[in-house]
Formats: C-alpha cells, sequence, structure tokens
C-alpha cells in the first residue's frame, strides 16, 4: 500500500516537473510570437492607409513583387514552403523551420498589401509563429518528440494572436495537419501559447475588428428552426464547393505560372501587372489588400458584406484577385481573403435563400474557410468566438458541409488525409493532398 502511494506521488509529482518545464518553455515563445503580430498587424493598417492615400503606389506593384521575388530566390531557401513546410517538420521533424522565414514573410506580406496586391495574414502570422518556435525549440535542446509540439504551439500562439480567436487558433493547430484527425497530444501547450500570444497582442494595443449578426430572426427561440436549417444547408454545399474552386485555380495558376516563367522573380512582376489590368477592368478597388478597411464611402468590405446593399458578384472579383496575387508569387495569407469571399458569398445567397444577411455573411464568413483549411472544428469555435454562441448550430452544420463538400482538396497541400472525406481507392496511408492532386 506505502510504495503504491509514493509510486501514485511520484508520478504526479513528475506530472508537475513537466507541466512546469513546458510553461516555462512556451510562455517566452508566446509572447514573442503575440508582439511579432502586434508589430505586423500594426504594419499592416499603415501600409493599408499609405495604399489610400497615394493611389499611385499600386503602379509600383510589379516593382515590388519583382523585388519580393528576387529575395526569396537569392536567401529564402527553404522559407519558401511557408505553411507547408511547418506542416511537413511537425509530420517528421528534420532540418527545422528557418529563423529568417519570419522576418522576410513579414516585410514581404507588408510590400504586397503597401502596393495593393490582394492577400491575408494568416500565413504571415502561421509562418511568423512557426520560425520563431523552431528556433526556440533549438535553443531549449528538444527532442524529436518536443520539436512537433512547439511548432504546434508557435501555431496557434499566431493564429490565436493574428484574429483574436485563441480557442480556434488552439484546435486549429491541432487539425490542420491532418484532414479528419486532432493531434490531442499538443492540446494544453497549443491552448497555452494561443492565450498568452492574444493577450500579449492586445496590451500592446492591437484591437480585432468586431462583427456582429444583428438579425434575431429564426435564431433565438429554443428549438432548432427546420426551414432555416435546410436552407443554411443548402448555402453550405456553395460555401464548400467555392472553397474548392478557390484552392484549385490557385493551385492550377501557380502551377502555370512556375512551368512557364523560369525566372522566379518575374512571377510576381507579371502578377502585378495582371492585379493592375484587373482594378482597370472592373474599375474599382475595393477588392486590394485586406478588404476590412474602408477607402471611400460605399466600399465593399467585409464590414459592409454583413449589411445591405446585396453584392451579387463580389465574392468571385475578390477570389480572382486573390487567386492572381497568390499564385504568381505575392506573400500572406489566404484566409483573410476566404472570409471576405464567403461572406460575399452570403450575402449574394441571403436574398435568395431567405436568411437575413448579416447571418449568411457570418456563416460564409468562417464555412468557406472551413471548406479551404479543412479544419471545421476550429472554425466552428472561431465563428462562436467572433458572432456568438447562440448561432452555434448553424455555424457548425456550415462549416461541417462546406468540408465535406470542399473535397480532397485544400490550401495547405501538406496535410495528410488521415479519415478520407469518401470512399478513395487506392489512397496511400498518409497521403498528403498534394498526392492526391498527383493522380
Amino acid at each position: 500500500m506505502r510504495a503504491n502511494l509514493m509510486s501514485f506521488i511520484a508520478e504526479r509529482l513528475r506530472h508537475v516537473g513537466i507541466v512546469l518545464r513546458w510553461t516555462a518553455i512556451l510562455a517566452p515563445l508566446a509572447m514573442a510570437v503575440g508582439a511579432a503580430c502586434a508589430l505586423f498587424l500594426w504594419a499592416l493598417d499603415q501600409a493599408t492607409l499609405l495604399r489610400f492615400q497615394y493611389p499611385w503606389l499600386l503602379f509600383l506593384l510589379p516593382v515590388a513583387g519583382f523585388l519580393i521575388g528576387l529575395v526569396y530566390m537569392k536567401i529564402g531557401g527553404k522559407a519558401e514552403g511557408g505553411n507547408n513546410l511547418i506542416v511537413e517538420q511537425i509530420h517528421a521533424p528534420g532540418g527545422g523551420v528557418p529563423f529568417r522565414m519570419a522576418p522576410l514573410i513579414l516585410v514581404a506580406t507588408v510590400l504586397t498589401h503597401l502596393f495593393g496586391g490582394s492577400a491575408g495574414r494568416e500565413g504571415t502570422a502561421v509562418q511568423m509563429g512557426g520560425s520563431l518556435a523552431s528556433a526556440w525549440g533549438k535553443l531549449c535542446k528538444l527532442d524529436a518528440d518536443g520539436m512537433p509540439v512547439i511548432l504546434m504551439a508557435g501555431i496557434a500562439a499566431g493564429f490565436g494572436a493574428v484574429f483574436g480567436t485563441p480557442i480556434a487558433g488552439a484546435v486549429f493547430a491541432m487539425e490542420v495537419l491532418a484532414v479528419g484527425r486532432v493531434q490531442y497530444r499538443a492540446l494544453v501547450p497549443c491552448l497555452g501559447a494561443a492565450l498568452l500570444a492574444d493577450w500579449t497582442c492586445q496590451t500592446i494595443g492591437i484591437h480585432h475588428t468586431a462583427y456582429h449578426i444583428a438579425s434575431p430572426m429564426g435564431v433565438t427561440h429554443p428549438l432548432v428552426d427546420p426551414s432555416l436549417l435546410l436552407k443554411v444547408s443548402v448555402a453550405a454545399v456553395a460555401f464548400g464547393l467555392t472553397s474548392l474552386v478557390f484552392a484549385e485555380a490557385n493551385h492550377r495558376l501557380g502551377g502555370w505560372a512556375k512551368k512557364t516563367i523560369g525566372f522566379a522573380p518575374l512571377r510576381p512582376a507579371i502578377g502585378g501587372l495582371a492585379v493592375i489590368a484587373l482594378v482597370y477592368l472592373c474599375g474599382t478597388r475595393d477588392y486590394l489588400g485586406l478588404g476590412i478597411l474602408s477607402e471611400h464611402a460605399g466600399a465593399v468590405t467585409i464590414p459592409s458584406l454583413f449589411a445591405l446593399p446585396i453584392q451579387d458578384w463580389s465574392w468571385l472579383l475578390k477570389m480572382v484577385f486573390t487567386v492572381v496575387t497568390l499564385s504568381f508569387g505575392f506573400k500572406g495569407g489566404e484566409v483573410t481573403p476566404l472570409f471576405f469571399i464567403g461572406a460575399a458569398l452570403g450575402n449574394a445567397l441571403s436574398p435568395i435563400l431567405g436568411v437575413p444577411v448579416d447571418l449568411l455573411a457570418a456563416l460564409g464568413f468562417v464555412a468557406v474557410f472551413a471548406g479551404a483549411a479543412n479544419t471545421p472544428l476550429a472554425c466552428t469555435l472561431m465563428g462562436i468566438e467572433l458572432f456568438g454562441a447562440t448561432y452555434g448550430l448553424y455555424i457548425a452544420v456550415a462549416c461541417f458541409i462546406a468540408y465535406l463538400c470542399s473535397g480532397h482538396s485544400g490550401i495547405y497541400l501538406s496535410q495528410r488525409i488521415a479519415v478520407p472525406k469518401r470512399a478513395a481507392p487506392g489512397l496511400a496511408a498518409d497521403a498528403t493532398l498534394r498526392d492526391v492532386r498527383k493522380k
């Protein structure tokens, strides 16, 4: 009896020691990632405001693209792999993620936005988090078991801080690695890192855009509204198919550009010219940049999509601008443009389905991202963090159906398929989305 008691106490003390060790490792990392995200978000706002003040900066987008491509060609090395490199290093720890990835992606993304590229910020935050985590893990002499955990914590910290959604950030870091599987072994480190990074970012003075669903129709009653649920399900199919189109268009155009334009710096230069042509073809600059701040009264932005008037084709225009920007080699993330595309599609479908525009815009906001990133759980939690638990059922339905309808495609080609979404004969164990596209 005494021996059992001593063994129990020793085991508990060992657990306490592990917790204290990981706390000492993760706390500095999370604060560093939170501070880096704060700097990044501040720089993005300043770049956007400068572009609004000096419209002629758009004409320098090809020059900026050439410089970004040249720098990555000369010194980027493995950093060119971006988010996919981090996912690969978690699955199979090897050389790690280069530290230079963090400053390179930060500067390149700010330049992309300053001169008018249509890109996001999630990719930058995740790459900064992964890069800093890899460097810190090496300094702490973590082994092959510890490095994947700290890399996931870095992803969670970057995602949670850049969007102000730490719970979603924690789950995203565990869910994004493989389709149909969540890496729960990093649950507490990811949640702790995301919370501390978000707290650091907000303490520095960064405030996130607030989104609200004002319409109470069909969602305040304790019973499920079958009619509304059916309409949401129909919209979710459209959200999932849109995710599929976005991912495939990005990969196909990017692959074509690499095959056709051999000199890497020329790709973003030509992409910059294409973006300028799109601006004049469409007669608007509303689809440049993040799409959050408003350049003029009546501009189409993500907040504006939660209200009238209805924007019938904004989702498609934002998709085209973003695919051209990213596939030709400009830097940034896909997620904020996906928020825009989803909210705009929800806005367009609202009168057709008879669903309040703000509710359907909110559902599209998270569901298109869920389908493109194959992270339905993280996106459901993000929707609840952003819009409130009142809408949780409808958010979950939209994200889960969009996830199923996006197929074995996605924006992160290094994702492994742990649990196929449908019967897939001949699919190798732990095949990646890249492997599927090669068939």
